[in-house]
């Protein structure tokens, strides 16, 4: 299952019957999926339909999704007011005597405020059908070229968060062949801490100065932090190629990662080892930030 970034824009137009739809969607960071629709009066019934079609392609994101729809022609018919019509005709009888009996004529009707309106009409039900079917597809095209659009962004972040890991690892090479992890290096720093260690040998009984170097060399040394940044590594990679949702589990490993980096530079005694964990922070804060705009 492809990556897929949360940004994306995409936008869908048709037309159907007397009626011109378009869709535009816009989507960003989130920490859940949050849809915020814009539809037009006549259309709300479809919500829950667009709800279900979003959830089942998308897990994350703040998402704005607005609907216009507009008529392509006017669809008025008119409307006779029956009880105004027969009104005026019992009038015109009661002053036959005093008017023209002449029959009235269409015009003279139609000069009359009240007795014929134009109103929109009504679709039918198979209209109100066939466009809410059109408008629905409509969404789902758009909702479709959001997804690539977002998939599109996902393979280009997966290629940097790549790289990343790859200057992690570099700098865990560094840090593990650096000469103050050899050997000869460890067991000289002991030997130089238990120098100053000797100059109280007086007031430490042998117990407590086999404690003291067993503390010493526990922390010099950064063995189980280096390996466990590799194994992070390994589990970053392995998230990444299987794709789909995984940023909120790429960011829990980004906590494990600056764990691991922190006690490395707590633990150093070398400027060289020091300047790749400070390196290491910055590299694994990018990491994050750009795991953040993983679905």
């Amino acid at each position: 299952m492809p990556l897929q970034s949360m940004t994306g824009f995409a936008r869908s137009e048709g037309t159907t019957g007397r009626f011109r739809w378009a869709w535009e969607m816009r989507s960003v960071n989130g920490k859940g999926l949050d849809l915020r629709l814009r539809l037009p009066s006549g259309v709300e019934h479809l919500e829950g339909d667009i709800r279900r079609m979003a959830g089942e392609v998308l897990s994350r994101g703040n998402l704005q999704i607005g609907l216009s729809l507009s008529g392509l022609e006017q669809a008025a018919e008119p409307v006779v007011n029956r009880d105004a019509l027969a009104a005026i005709e019992r009038l015109r009888s009661e002053l036959g005597d005093l008017i023209d009996p002449a029959p009235l004529r269409l015009d003279t009707i139609l000069s009359l405020r009240g007795i014929v309106e134009f109103r929109e009409r009504e679709d039918s039900v198979e209209e109100r059908a066939a466009r809410d079917a059109a408008v629905l597809a409509g969404f789902a095209h758009a909702l479709g070229a959001l997804t690539a659009m977002r998939e599109s962004e996902g393979a280009a972040l997966h290629a940097v968060l790549d790289a990343q890991l790859g200057r992690i690892i570099t700098l865990v090479e560094a840090i593990e062949a650096d000469p103050s992890r050899s050997v000869a290096g460890i067991s000289a720093r002991l030997m130089q801490q238990l120098a100053l260690l000797s100059e109280h040998a007086a007031t430490l009984d042998g117990d407590r100065l086999h404690a003291e170097v067993a503390l010493l060399a526990a922390k010099a040394d950064i063995r189980e932090e280096l390996d466990r940044l590799g194994a992070h590594v390994a589990a970053a990679r392995a998230l990444l190629a299987a794709g789909g949702p995984v940023g909120r589990k790429l960011d829990f490993l980004c906590q494990e990662f600056n764990r691991e980096a922190n006690t490395i530079c707590s633990k150093s005694s070398s400027a060289a080892v020091t300047a790749s964990g400070v390196e290491l922070k910055v590299v694994i804060d990018q990491f994050r930030e750009q795991v953040q705009n993983l679905e």
